[in-house]
């Protein structure tokens, strides 16, 4: 009896064992074929449910003999159920594709490297800001785009006046000379109009923004050794779009922003137009406006005819007009006397045109002319000094692009025109230039196998004062897996010399003499960087993503500001180099509504004169970005943000403290409007809290280096309405 016992149970237990069936499974993108990471299968009717890994994959235990359905889902795309009996034949794992709910973001097209590539399969590294990261930076700050650019990781903007909020943009430590900044492509920002550029362009016209850091002159000539920012404009779409800002600060601003856009048959057109309005504004009631008195009208219209369906013509200008006045709080407000006396004001009148042509040669083939001319005139005056001039600039470009199955050229030839002309001072003291560079490139994109992308290019450039140089440039993306990447990439680079740089830039060029071209030469460089990625599914709600880049850029014979007899300043060419190394670091984890974005910079920049090796000014070797957003779609927004710069280097030798700055947002969104609110820098951290400002008198102050913010705790907030 005891041995039939014994049998049954070991019968009944075979039974069950198998009885219990796995499924293994594929999902994928029903499109794209990508498989999707995270996506779940989950036995109807039951809590048994995995998570697909790296690879897409799922095996699903503990199935029950007979009829049973399986439901598939994965975020942004519909629900699948299909019904299976087990056991089941098949050994190979089954596909399952899923459809778009179309609620998943749209793929990020990149221009800068000339080719239009999906983000994913471009070799360069860029880095793009667009779509919701776009509009809730904008919120933060209506008016300009300094706060959008300074809040990105390895990027910092460097305030060259303490009463004027005149800033540069720093990319990997570099000054903002090394910088090249474009409108589509178009260089409108070098030289003497670059001064005040990140404070007059606003963001609501903004298509996205590309950032690509490390040497990238190949791509669009001299000036972009330690990168380069291509603002990229919104097009006009069949779908009307009419958008307006109305923003206003506890310091007394206003920005009042309008864009109109609309696509018909023959014809379309985007039209934007702003106005800002700056009140002098003292928050350490020093006496000193941290915020200057300013006015500024923008128009930018522009116009496109499609001429058929292979070609395509536009045609647009831009005018911005600005005075700008800081110092003396009392002065400012129409209080001053002999004592309150100092000022600092810049009038700006900038115009420029853009004009391209594209024609659809074939199905492989494209030709394209663009060109841009731009006029601008600035005085800059403080007490007893004016400084004033008109730039006048162009660029002309012409070329062609093939596609074939796996690779892609594209060639052209440029010509930039830069010519400034100093008033009111006599010939052998002005810093005139006329500067004329011709140049041609060439550039391959070669898909080598479905895993490994490579992007090489060659440039050659006469420049009529400093000669002739040759730039290559090559990048490779590798895609170890769906979910491993990584992108290694180098070059050469140049800058022409002119006297307009961060350094003369907050003396106001005052006292500083012209270039002495016949013993200058240009500026040379060469860089590297290596870029690595992993993505990853936690859960079937949470995504973890990580991004490390390893950056050195070297700059041969740097053009630097020296103090010389009777007060005047010089540039000089010492023997040496300035280089720039370190590493940036990016982690995104996503979590149902909530997005947690954490970015670490360092950044060990020095300079290497005559044997000795110093740090470099101005620039925290130690960044860390920290943001969490939670949002519910179409529905509310809310940001904390967190900012921690390391102690700097000053031009006198001190070092700055360290210091966070932190801020929230939130955002309420109905169909056609939005209301936000945004607390920035609500710790209320100011330079003038832990440093000076200035030392002397305040009626003639010198200026200390600004490494901190000076406004402190700003609330701005508004409405936002778009139909």
């Amino acid at each position: 009896m005891k041995k039939i016992i014994m049998l049954c149970i070991a019968v009944i237990n075979i039974t069950a064992i198998f009885g219990q069936n796995t499924l293994n499974t594929i999902i994928r993108d029903s499109e794209t074929n990508e498989t999707l990471i995270g996506a779940t299968a989950v036995l109807q009717g039951t809590t048994n449910g995995v998570s697909a890994d790296m690879d897409g994959r799922i095996a699903l235990k503990n199935i029950p003999n007979g009829e049973q359905t399986i439901v598939f889902s994965y975020m942004g795309y519909k629900t699948r159920k299909e019904t299976f009996n087990f056991p089941i034949t098949a050994t190979a794992p089954i596909v399952i594709l899923l459809e778009s709910s179309g609620e998943h973001l749209e793929e990020v097209v990149i221009l800068s490297t000339r080719s239009s590539r999906t983000i994913d399969n471009v070799a360069t590294r860029v880095e793009t800001i667009s779509g919701e990261e776009l509009d809730e930076k904008g919120n933060m700050k209506p008016g300009d785009i300094r706060m959008l650019l300074n809040e990105s990781t390895g990027i910092q903007t460097q305030q060259t006046s303490a009463t004027s909020y005149n800033s540069s943009i720093r990319i990997q430590g570099l000054d903002g000379k090394y910088t090249q900044i474009l409108r589509d492509g178009l260089p409108l920002y070098a030289g003497f109009s670059g001064g005040l550029s990140l404070m007059q362009i606003a963001p609501l016209d903004l298509q996205q923004v590309e950032v690509i850091k490390g040497a990238s002159s190949t791509l669009y000539g001299g000036g972009a050794i330690s990168g380069l920012v291509n603002l990229i404009s919104k097009m006009p779409k069949e779908e009307r779009e009419i958008s307006f800002v109305i923003n206003g600060t506890s310091a007394l601003g206003l920005d009042l922003s309008g864009f109109y856009s609309q696509k018909f048959k023959k014809f379309g057109t985007t039209i934007f137009a702003s106005y800002n309005l700056g009140s002098p504004y003292d928050p350490a009631d020093i006496g000193l406006t941290a915020i200057p008195k300013f006015n500024r009208y923008t128009i930018n219209p522009k116009f496109y005819f499609y001429l058929n369906e292979k070609t395509t013509f536009n045609l647009g200008f831009n005018n911005t007009a600005e005075d700008r006045i800081g110092g003396d709080i009392k002065y400012i407000e129409g209080n001053g006397n002999s004592v309150n006396a100092y000022f600092e004001e810049n009038k700006t009148n900038r115009f420029s045109t853009q004009l391209g042509f594209e024609r659809i040669v074939d199905e492989k083939s494209k030709f394209a002319l663009k060109n841009s001319v731009s006029y601008y005139d600035r005085t800059i005056e403080i007490p007893d000094f004016k400084f004033s001039g008109i730039q006048l600039a162009s660029f002309s470009e012409a070329n062609y692009n093939h596609k074939s199955e796996k690779s892609e050229w594209i060639g052209g030839l440029n010509l930039w025109t830069d010519k400034f002309t100093q008033s009111e001072v006599s010939t052998t003291d002005a810093v005139d230039y006329n500067y004329t560079t011709v140049g041609a490139f060439v550039q391959n994109t070669w898909n080598a196998t479905d895993k490994l992308i490579l992007e090489t290019g060659l440039r050659g450039d006469y420049q009529n004062e400093f000669g002739f140089f040759v730039l290559p440039r090559i990048s490779a993306l590798y895609k170890l897996s769906e979910n491993f990447s990584t992108r290694l990439g180098g070059g050469l680079g140049y800058k022409t010399p002119t006297v307009f740089t961060e350094d003369a830039e907050r003396i106001q060029f005052k006292n500083v003499l012209p270039l002495n071209v016949d013993n200058t030469s240009a500026e040379e460089s060469i860089g590297a960087n290596l870029d690595v990625n992993y993505k990853t599914a936690l859960s079937d709600k949470s995504i973890f993503t990580i991004n490390a880049l390893f950056f050195y850029t070297q700059v041969k014979d740097p053009l630097i500001l020296a103090p010389i007899a009777n007060n005047a300043f010089e540039f000089q060419q010492p023997n040496g180099y300035i280089d720039t190394k370190g590493v940036e670091t990016n982690t995104k984890v996503t979590y149902g509504d909530f997005k947690l974005f954490v970015g670490y910079t360092y950044a060990d920049v020095n300079q290497h004169y005559n044997g000795t090796s110093t740090t470099f000014p101005l620039v925290a070797k130690h960044r860390l970005n920290n943001v969490l957003m939670y949002e519910v779609e179409e529905k509310l927004k809310m940001g904390l943000e967190a900012y921690y710069f390391s102690p700097q280097k000053l031009n006198n030798g001190r070092t700055g403290k360290q210091y966070w700055l932190t801020g929230f947002m939130v955002e309420k969104l109905w169909e056609n409007f939005s209301i936000f609110i945004n607390f920035e820098n609500f710790i209320d951290t100011r330079q003038s809290k832990f440093d000076t400002i200035y030392t002397g008198t305040i009626t003639n102050p010198i200026f200390n280096d600004i490494y901190a913010p000076v406004d402190g705790f700003v609330i701005n907030g508004g409405i936002k309405i778009k139909f």
